[in-house]
């Protein structure tokens, strides 16, 4: 199986546009408080970031610079549930059903389980990088429910700024995946459950990407997820 892009293998669909890395943290969500908040294990898993962000045609939005604050504590068991929790909420929108789906977490594992898998999964983040730490949330460290379209989302937000080894963490969700789909003919993009090779392969593509544009390589997935939600 591949376990990289090939030089000069496209990444974006013809047409795309990267935004500015002021657009990518801008980039924000609507969110309900209430509705989190019913569904969390208790009142401490809920950042007070989240209380601070503005409101806007009724709604608070959160945006990725806000939970990129917050991971900056996730070397603590608060700050780590602080981190899941804005993720989450930053991933999920305002409908009920999506809130819900993506709360079962919660529901399906205990708090010390939730912890203590979420504590090693980020401390392979911090000793080995992106790649062996998707292998962790998706193996070992599993928690049930949060699969990598989420998953990748905390090793975006908690190691991007600070990579180790040759790349940086990136999301990769289905919208994600439907523009890869466009673009990269070379393999097959499925909606979800992408292997190591798949997610190895998105980082190379996206950091090759990003080296010869001169942008950071969220750029680059903020570009793909724009494509794949209005592919042209």
């Amino acid at each position: 199986m591949e376990t990289g892009g090939k030089a000069g293998a496209a990444i974006l669909p013809a047409g795309s546009t990267v935004p500015g890395r002021d657009d990518v943290l801008g980039q924000a969500i609507p969110f309900d408080r209430a509705r989190w908040l019913s569904l969390l294990p208790g009142s401490g898993w809920w950042p007070g970031e989240l209380d601070a962000c503005p409101i806007v045609s009724g709604r608070a939005r959160v945006d990725r610079s806000t939970v990129f604050d917050i991971s900056r504590r996730a070397d603590t068991i608060e700050g780590r549930r602080h981190l899941l929790t804005a993720s989450l909420v930053w991933g999920s929108g305002t409908k009920a059903r999506s809130v819900a789906r993506h709360a079962r977490i919660f529901a399906a594992s205990s708090v010390s389980d939730i912890d203590t898998r979420l504590a090693a999964a980020l401390d392979v983040l911090r000793r080995e990088g992106a790649v062996s730490a998707y292998v962790a949330f998706n193996n070992g460290e599993r928690i049930r429910f949060l699969g990598p379209a989420f998953f990748t989302k905390l090793l975006y937000f908690a190691g991007h700024d600070h990579p180790v080894g040759p790349w940086r963490p990136l999301i990769l969700d289905s919208v994600v995946a439907r523009a890869l789909r466009a673009a990269d003919t070379e393999v097959k993009w499925p909606g979800g459950g992408w292997t190591t090779p798949r997610y190895t392969r998105y980082l190379s593509l996206a950091h090759a990407h990003a080296g010869e544009a001169r942008v950071l390589p969220d750029q680059v997935e903020a570009a793909l997820f724009s494509h794949g939600r209005h592919p042209s």
